[in-house]
Order: C-alpha cells, then sequence, then structure tokens
C-alpha cells in the first residue's frame, strides 16, 4: 500500500461508483482537510467523468479496474451495492489500494471474512464505513456509558423505518441485488444495540417477508444474563421515526434527529435534563469523521481502525446472517 511521505501528507482518494451515496461522500470529502479526490470510476465513462467535473476530481475512468490500478490512490472508497463489495474491495486490495466499503461491507459474514482475510495478508487497510460509528455524538454516548453517567446500563431502544410500498423492481426488494430491510437498514439498529451492548447471548427474530423473498420488516429481542437487553426494528414499507435510546438506572441518553446521524444529544440524569450540541454543524454530511478515521489510520500505519474493527464488522453481519436464516431469506449463489 502506498504510504504518506509524512504525517501531514495528503490522502489521495478513488471513489468506486458514482451513484448518490458517492455523491454525498464526495461533497464531505473535498471538505475534510488533508484529503483529497484524485479520480473515480464507475462502469460508464460519460458517468464517471460527469461525477468527476462536478466535485473536481483530476482522472475519470469508465471501468473499476483502471481506477484500482492507477498507481497516484492511496484509498478506495467503494460506493456500488454489497452484493459486488466482495469482487471490487478483493480486486482494490490485490492493487495494494486501502479500502472503505460501504456499509454492509459485503452480503455474508463469509465473504466479508475473505475480505478482511485479504487485506490482512497483504498487510492493507481496509475498513466498513459505518459513519455512525465515527460521529462524535455516538462517541460522546458511549463515553457518558462507559463512564456511568446514566447508572448500569439496562436497555437499548433502535429503530428505523423507510417507508417504501412494495415495488418488485426496487432494489430493496430485489434478492439478486442483495435486498431486504436488514442489510440496508438493520445493519443500523444491530450496530448501535452491538457498540453500547456487546455480542448478544440471546437473540430472539420475527418479521415479514416481502412477495419477492426479501425481509420487509424485521425486530430482534436480544437477551443478556445480567437482565440488560435490546430491541431493535426496521423496515422497508412501514413508515417510522429513526430513533434511538439508551436507558441506564439513574438516566438515559436519546441522540435527536436520526439516530445514526444525530444533529444533538440530550441526557436526563437524575431528573436533569442537558443537551449536547453537533460539533460538527448542520451543513455537513456526517462523512468528515469516517474520511478522518481511514487518513488517521494510514497515516499511523495501522491495517484497521480501533473505531471499527473487522472483528465487529463481521460478528454483526453473522447476526444478520442468523436473522436471515431464521426468517427464510437466501440470497443466490448462497
Amino acid at each position: 500500500m502506498p504510504e504518506p511521505e509524512t504525517e501531514d501528507a495528503e490522502i489521495r482518494w478513488g471513489i468506486l461508483g458514482a451513484g448518490g451515496i458517492a455523491g454525498k461522500f464526495a461533497t464531505d470529502l473535498i471538505r475534510t482537510p488533508g484529503n483529497a479526490l484524485a479520480a473515480v470510476g464507475a462502469r460508464q465513462g460519460e458517468r464517471a467523468a460527469g461525477f468527476a467535473a462536478r466535485f473536481g476530481a483530476p482522472r475519470s475512468y469508465g471501468n473499476y479496474r483502471q481506477l484500482v490500478d492507477d498507481p497516484d490512490l492511496d484509498a478506495i472508497y467503494i460506493a456500488t451495492t454489497h452484493p459486488g463489495h466482495r469482487e471490487q474491495a478483493l480486486m482494490a486490495i490485490e492493487a495494494d489500494k486501502a479500502v472503505l466499503i460501504e456499509k454492509p461491507v459485503c452480503l455474508n459474514a463469509a465473504d466479508a471474512r475473505e475480505v478482511f482475510a485479504a487485506a490482512a495478508a497483504a498487510r492493507v487497510f481496509a475498513m466498513e464505513a459505518m459513519w455512525m460509528r465515527t460521529n462524535p455524538l455516538i462517541r460522546k454516548a458511549q463515553e457518558l456509558v462507559a463512564g456511568s453517567a446514566i447508572g448500569e446500563l439496562v436497555s437499548v431502544r433502535a429503530e428505523m423505518g423507510l417507508g417504501l410500498p412494495f415495488d418488485a423492481t426496487h432494489r430493496l426488494y430485489d434478492l439478486a441485488n442483495g435486498g431486504g430491510a436488514l442489510l440496508d437498514l438493520g445493519i443500523y439498529p444491530v450496530t448501535f444495540g452491538w457498540i453500547f451492548l456487546g455480542p448478544p447471548p440471546s437473540v430472539s427474530v420475527t418479521g415479514s417477508l416481502a412477495p419477492t423473498g426479501c425481509d420487509a420488516t424485521v425486530a430482534m429481542q436480544w437477551s443478556y444474563p445480567d437482565g440488560r437487553d435490546a430491541q431493535l426494528w426496521c423496515s422497508a414499507p412501514v413508515k417510522a421515526p429513526y430513533r434511538a435510546l439508551v436507558v441506564g438506572t439513574e438516566g438515559w441518553i436519546r441522540p435527536e434527529g436520526r439516530f445514526y446521524r444525530p444533529t444533538a444529544l440530550t441526557v436526563m440524569i437524575g431528573g436533569l435534563e442537558s443537551r449536547i450540541d453537533d460539533p460538527l454543524g448542520s451543513d455537513a454530511g456526517g462523512y468528515g469523521p469516517e474520511i478522518a478515521e481511514v487518513a488517521r489510520c494510514l497515516r499511523a500505519g495501522l491495517t484497521e481502525s480501533p473505531l471499527i474493527p473487522a472483528a465487529d464488522t463481521i460478528a454483526i453481519l453473522e447476526l444478520l446472517d442468523r436473522a436471515r436464516a431464521e426468517l427464510g431469506v437466501r440470497y443466490p449463489g448462497e
């Protein structure tokens, strides 16, 4: 993997894919000091060129192989849909490029293990783009819980419902394209529960399927021997607030707005309520912290981030794999 010449060297990024999430990422990337968008690759050359012109990237490529083979890139952000992540990440790793892979990192845990094993063998940095885990307010909430600010942790709740009516042609309902609520939506509540409670020894899963066989709505109950629990819910067709709550014996913490990218934290301790405002500001997309974390790791010579370790990413996908299996959801080729 190319190494920055100095601790302050600019990290040169390539973006693989030119869809909506790529655009949001690029918007924050060019605002993040010490990082530069150097190239973009898409399956159509005109699409890549248009994206590059929009965000000021000096180079564009009409296929992914040319992008990852660009010798003047330090890191590749993989912004495609998850069925392609395994192949694209392995291609970038083979080309000696660090990879930031959009969540979910792969279609299933087996593919994720292969990607992270390849990165470790090549001594190349790899990380899932679970931006929520780098968000300063989420990290503050973790700090408060770890410091027993709300007493002993009792329960975590998180839910998100997209409200997308069933459409067999839409990606979220297409099994061949990794469709379903769990991988696109549920990964957020599950990760939120995980970062506060850790791996659950007991998981109950209920849900419903779309006519195409995808998971449409899924509810999970996590139980721990000491009495702690989590209630986690996601739905593609049902509209619901993207809300979460962390409850302790002496208070609670509530992320305001969408819990994975909160606008503030409300903290209730001993009957007294306080508010912690978003240090990123309202005009920031929220991807800056994960971009900065990748850059920090590359400058430090790390092959994974302590904020989003590969072991956690794989274990969370194993949970989602088991939940899908209980619901009878199986992707082609699995």
